[in-house]
């Protein structure tokens, strides 16, 4: 048996009911309803005068208005903005003003409320914001478990240029794997360096960055491209919450260290600075004693990892029961001979689809989950709950 719902015009009712029937004085009635007398007594007089009518909801709306902008001036300020649909306030009211110098015309800020009052503003596109996955709980109980990375606050080297270190450290020595002076933070000049420290060291597990440029961005799962061959190897990306840099911590820590040591002041050029950097490594490895180590070396706890960096890139691998697709260069794939919108960081890789109910289709990059496939929208919704808006 469903609740039962009681509305205000229902309350007024019974107070008025109780009011009639004369058992109690009007001041235990209203204290019963929770209202005030002068309310107790206004309701009763609009029952007398109205019947049950008066009873109803009124409108709150002032009956008049002294300050408002006439409605001469209104159609005025109408007509020229469709006569320059592109020109602001501003401009609008410059050229009132000296079209019509007889009339007083009201401030900019009540000019822009006319033409959004007349629908006249465009209402600007909101820019989609990605979910996010929350915390990060991956925990490091073996060298190469987890890798940290992230690029250390950009700085001007002498010769006026900017330098960007990207920094990749081992969270479990604390050992820092590679620290390279950049010219920009660039997935083309980024990945160079992944590439090297996967052929010196072999690969992760996992990489834990931030969700700034190269790591991530605002495609699904804020997948990118950096991170979408991390994937292709087998090394799963983990991103921390936004603003939230003491989720990674001990590579923040080192970083300040690595400031302290090498920028203070930076080198006359990047070449320079790169040396700077090279000694740096070899010292907070090998020979500076660590105080969460118990005063031992970071290298003396790191050593390689197992899996090898593959000469050609393995295949992503779906279970037998999925329905893979093809990306193709515009990112997206074909669903029931629609197009649907995936990702370009996908092109010309496979995707796997599980159904999970009737039209609902989890899609996944490899191990990663991208999100659910609608077919009553053909979009996607991302693995956090929002609908991805950039579909055809």
């Amino acid at each position: 048996m469903p609740w039962n719902q009681v509305t205000p015009m229902d309350e007024k009712s019974l107070f008025i009911a109780d009011v009639l029937r004369g058992v109690l004085s009007i001041s235990e009635i209203c204290e019963r309803y929770n209202i005030s007398r002068k309310t107790g007594y206004k309701l009763i007089g609009r029952y007398r005068q109205e019947g049950p009518g008066g009873l109803r909801e009124r409108s709150r709306r002032p009956r008049s208005c002294p300050h408002r902008t006439p409605a001469g001036v209104e159609g005025l300020v109408v007509d020229a903005r469709r006569h320059h649909p592109r020109w602001g306030a501003k401009k609008l009211l410059r050229i009132l003003s000296e079209k019509y110098p007889q009339i007083v015309w009201p401030a900019r800020s009540t000019l822009c409320d006319i033409l959004s009052r007349n629908a006249l503003v465009t209402p600007p596109r909101r820019r989609y914001k990605p979910g996010h996955p929350g915390r990060p709980n991956a925990e490091a109980d073996a060298p190469n478990d987890l890798w940290c990375t992230d690029f250390k606050g950009q700085f001007r080297t002498g010769d006026g240029l900017y330098c960007y270190p990207l920094t990749v450290t081992d969270n479990y020595s604390r050992m820092v794997l590679g620290c390279q002076a950049l010219r920009t933070t660039a997935c083309r000049d980024a990945k160079p360096v992944f590439r090297r420290l996967f052929q010196e060291f072999g690969l992760p597990l996992r990489i834990r960055s931030d969700n700034g440029v190269p790591f991530a961005t605002v495609s699904l799962a804020r997948l990118s491209m950096l991170s979408a061959w991390w994937i292709r190897l087998g090394v799963l990306p983990e991103l921390i919450q936004p603003g939230r840099p003491q989720q990674n911590g001990k590579h923040e820590r080192m970083h300040r260290t690595l400031k302290d040591a090498t920028a203070r002041p930076p080198a006359a050029t990047l070449r320079a600075q790169q040396r700077r950097f090279d000694r740096f490594v070899q010292e907070f490895n090998h020979e500076r004693p660590h105080e969460s180590l118990q005063q031992q070396r970071p290298a003396s706890f790191y050593s390689p990892s197992p899996r090898p960096y593959p000469s050609k890139l393995p295949r992503l691998e779906y279970p037998a029961h999925y329905e893979k697709r093809l990306v193709s260069n515009n990112g997206g794939i074909r669903w029931n001979c629609r197009w649907v919108n995936v990702s370009v960081c996908c092109a010309q890789e496979y995707v796997g689809l599980d159904e999970v109910a009737n039209g609902v289709w989890e899609v996944y990059f490899g191990p990663l989950k991208l999100g659910r496939l609608l077919e009553e929208h053909y979009r996607i919704e991302d693995r956090y709950g929002k609908l991805m808006r950039h579909c055809r």
